[in-house]
């Protein structure tokens, strides 16, 4: 699908305009875009408007590390829009000149289409391709912060439900928030880098005055960057203190293991003697020699156990997150 909107020189706002009219004089700017477009509308890039074909490629192929190109008379950048519940990275491409803005997405982005419409509405958003361009950056941008927060939010609540759950099931939540976190950051990181090429760029020299505003969506990108990395640094510590509980755990289970082959061994060494096939044992003879072996074996038990609670080995506490 294909939506046209123009601004006339007078400044009124013309919409639904057939491509071919839009290169007739009177218009002051005009913006195209292509949402969900078919292979004959992908065509119009190349046949139309004659965008590059490396920049074309980079609509029509997988999803593109959010990026700048500088060409002849427009400037070409690769963003990224992140799905609220899945968190995937969808490309938005734009291409960008004094006079239009052409906007590309394979699939519909609820930012381009709520501001095609303030646009129609609005004379205030009617000032120019620049503008146009600034206001997908920044909504975009905007729309990072729900899922920073939510995952950050989980993050802070497991430490008050982390005496109802199993540490497999915190763990096994722990690594989704964990592979969340990275999959953000691989669209964050890179539209920072984008956000503080603009405002360095010296070729970008209609955007001067839009530097101030593009400064706010940089500082926006710095401090999700930072809300995920100090993310990133409690699922480390949540994870490495889930091993060293894993290794401690361990430890006692062979200290338990290790305890009870202790007791038994004397007890495997008196049963085996009795159990030699000798004809003469003089202990054999006796009416209460077996309740005296018995009561040796007891007595050898309650000293041992005695002795490894002394020591510390049986006691522990449960261990906790």
């Amino acid at each position: 699908m294909i939506r046209t909107l123009a601004v006339t020189d007078s400044g009124e706002v013309i919409y639904d305009l057939p491509l071919g009219s839009l290169k007739k004089e009177g218009y002051k700017w005009y913006w195209v875009d292509f949402q969900e477009p078919s292979e004959k509308e992908i065509q119009l890039l190349s046949k139309f408007f004659r965008f590059h074909p490396l920049a074309i490629e980079d609509c029509v192929e997988f999803v593109q590390r959010p990026k700048m190109d500088f060409y002849d008379d427009y400037f070409f950048l690769v963003l990224h829009s992140i799905h609220q519940k899945t968190l995937d990275a969808e490309e938005v491409d734009l291409f960008v000149s004094d006079r239009y803005l052409v906007s590309f997405h394979k699939k519909p982005v609820r930012e381009i289409s709520n501001l095609f419409l303030r646009v129609k509405k609005d004379a205030g958003m009617q000032s120019g391709p620049m503008q146009i361009m600034y206001e997908i950056l920044d909504k975009l941008v905007d729309e990072y912060f729900p899922p920073v927060y939510q995952l950050e939010d989980v993050l802070n609540s497991m430490e008050d439900k982390s005496g109802e759950q199993t540490i497999s099931s915190i763990m096994e939540e722990v690594f989704k928030i964990r592979t969340d976190l990275s999959s953000l950051r691989r669209s964050i990181i890179p539209m920072r880098d984008l956000l503080y090429r603009m405002i360095s760029s010296s070729k970008l020299s209609g955007l001067k005055q839009k530097e101030i505003y593009l400064q706010d969506v940089y500082d926006h990108l710095l401090k999700l960057v930072e809300m995920i990395d100090a993310n990133r640094e409690l699922t480390a510590d949540i994870r490495d203190s889930y091993l060293s509980i894993s290794s401690d755990k361990m430890n006692r289970i062979m200290m338990t293991l290790t305890v009870m082959s202790s007791i038994f061994l004397p007890l495997t060494f008196i049963a085996g003697l009795y159990g030699m096939n000798f004809q003469y044992m003089p202990e054999l003879q006796g009416r209460n020699n077996y309740f005296v072996v018995l009561g040796i074996m007891i007595v050898i038990v309650i000293v041992m156990v005695g002795f490894f609670w002394k020591v510390g080995w049986l006691r522990y506490k449960k261990s906790k997150l």
